[in-house]
C-alpha cells in the first residue's frame, strides 16, 4: 500500500491541515504517516488514521528521513515557512528533499504541487512506486 508522509514547520501546521481536510476522502485509502504534532493536528481535524512518529526535534524528522532511505515512503508533501527576508535553518527540510531525490520518492512543497501529487494518487499514477519498492 502507498504511504503518504506529511511534515509540517508549525506555522505550516493549519495549511497543511486545511490541505488533508479538503483532500480527506482521497488521502483515506492509503497509509500516512508524520511527525507527533503534525499527526495529531490532521488526526483532529480529520479523523485521519495516521502513523505518529516522534516530535520532529526529538528525532522525528530521523524517522522520517530513514523512512525515505528503507523505501517506506511513496510520496512525501512538506511545508516549511519560508521569507525572503529571513535567514531561515533548514538543513532538516533540504535533507527530507535530497532523499526524496536519492530515493526516487514523488515531493511537493507547496499547496498546488501537493494537490497535483494527491490527483496523482487518486488516479493510480504513483502505483508505479509499488513495484519499485521490490526492487
Amino acid at each position: 500500500m502507498i504511504t503518504v508522509a506529511l511534515h509540517a514547520d508549525n506555522e505550516k501546521k493549519a495549511l497543511l491541515e486545511n490541505f488533508c481536510v479538503a483532500y480527506k476522502n482521497i488521502l483515506g485509502r492509503f497509509r500516512l504517516m508524520a511527525t507527533q504534532a503534525t499527526a495529531q493536528h490532521i488526526r483532529l481535524a480529520t479523523g485521519l488514521n495516521v502513523r505518529a512518529l516522534l516530535a520532529g526535534g526529538l528525532g522525528g524528522d530521523k524517522q522520517l528521513e530513514n523512512a525515505i532511505m528503507n523505501n517506506e515512503v511513496d510520496m512525501l508533501i512538506t511545508l516549511e515557512s519560508v521569507s525572503l527576508n529571513v535567514v531561515h535553518e533548514t538543513s532538516d527540510h533540504n535533507t527530507m528533499i535530497r532523499l526524496c531525490d536519492l530515493y526516487s520518492v514523488p515531493v511537493a512543497t507547496n499547496v498546488p504541487t501537493a494537490e497535483c501529487l494527491v490527483m496523482s494518487l487518486d488516479r493510480g499514477d504513483l502505483d508505479w512506486r509499488e513495484a519499485y519498492k521490490g526492487l
